[in-house]
């Protein structure tokens, strides 16, 4: 009777652990798509239906687009797990999608690491963990690789009056970074113990996945960078491809470098993308529309599938 009870009672906790998720979801996607103080929905509708974004045609074609997006973030999964344990491509994508789901709400995305390492037994969620932080790690590489040469060039080819005020944080985030990979560097040289296991560990991933890790995280950031270009142009906006391109790059560059809630994630890009699109007189609504459909595309609707797979996930109650 004893074991009955306790078995109902984690049946019981984990589905109001599964239901808080999901509902949690969607508040955030119907707060961003019906509250939003910066674009309300009637004016994201009139956007839309103005500029033909949902067309058959081009529906098509940024679904495509997000697909991708998807697809390289799955098959990167895919590649670090089968390392340690075969999984299928289903399997991979159930355990993104849902991830997804379970991040939105929680601080700086951490809630994906719990997400991807309860699908796996007890003695394999260390080393979960551990491949979703490699993964986020080569996906940031990618962001400050591409973002670096673009930035370069936009703040070359413009003149950027910076107010020492204003971006006094930015400044102190950065230096706060570098320091700390400094130190990271400093204490893998020094041969501390705690950092020495997570340096064998990154030691014991072949350089084939590690090479693949790498290049699917490349190609999913030049989807869904050029997802947004793909939106500038149905805008209409008179913008050349690299300027174009150099602006998308800077706007995923500064938005990396801010640790911010997840739940903010959308109004931060939107900010900088305004700031940054402003050198090139495209208009506050545009960007804004823009950055709320790549939210849509690559975020929401992922976000709202990978809420029925939290909700079918069954737990192992005999671990």
């Amino acid at each position: 009777m004893q074991i009955s009870l306790s078995y109902k009672s984690k049946q019981f906790f984990w589905l109001l652990i599964k239901l808080t998720i999901v509902f949690g979801c969607v508040f955030f996607i119907y707060q961003k798509l019906f509250l939003n103080s910066d674009v309300n929905f009637s004016e994201l509708s009139f956007q839309l239906m103005q500029h033909h974004i949902f067309s058959f045609q081009n529906l098509c074609i940024l679904v495509v687009f997000s697909v991708l997006n998807w697809v390289f973030e799955i098959l990167k999964w895919k590649s670090l797990v089968n390392s340690i344990k075969n999984i299928s491509f289903l399997d991979a994508s159930i355990q993104c999608l849902s991830s997804l789901t379970a991040s939105l709400i929680t601080p700086n995305r951490i809630g994906e690491y719990g997400a991807k390492a309860i699908y796996f037994e007890k003695s394999l969620r260390k080393k979960i963990v551990g491949f979703n932080l490699i993964g986020n790690f080569y996906q940031l590489i990618a962001t400050l690789f591409f973002g670096s040469i673009g930035f370069v060039y936009f703040a070359s080819t413009h003149k950027i009056n910076f107010d020492f005020s204003s971006v006094f944080g930015v400044i102190f985030i950065l230096i706060l970074v570098f320091g700390f990979f400094f130190f990271l560097i400093k204490s893998f040289q020094s041969g501390k113990n705690y950092l020495q296991k997570i340096k064998a560990f990154i030691y014991k991933i072949s350089f084939a996945t590690n090479f693949k890790t790498i290049v699917f995280s490349f190609l999913r950031y030049l989807v869904f960078s050029h997802q947004f270009y793909f939106l500038l142009m149905l805008f209409n906006l008179q913008i050349e491809y690299v300027a174009a391109i150099s602006a998308i790059t800077s706007v995923y560059l500064i938005a990396s470098i801010v640790p911010m809630l997840s739940f903010f994630d959308v109004v931060l890009k939107g900010s900088i993308a305004v700031w940054i699109f402003t050198f090139f007189q495209i208009d506050t609504m545009s960007i804004l529309t823009i950055v709320s459909v790549m939210w849509m595309l690559n975020f929401a609707i992922p976000a709202i599938i990978g809420s029925y797979f939290v909700i079918s996930f069954t737990p192992n109650f005999q671990e």
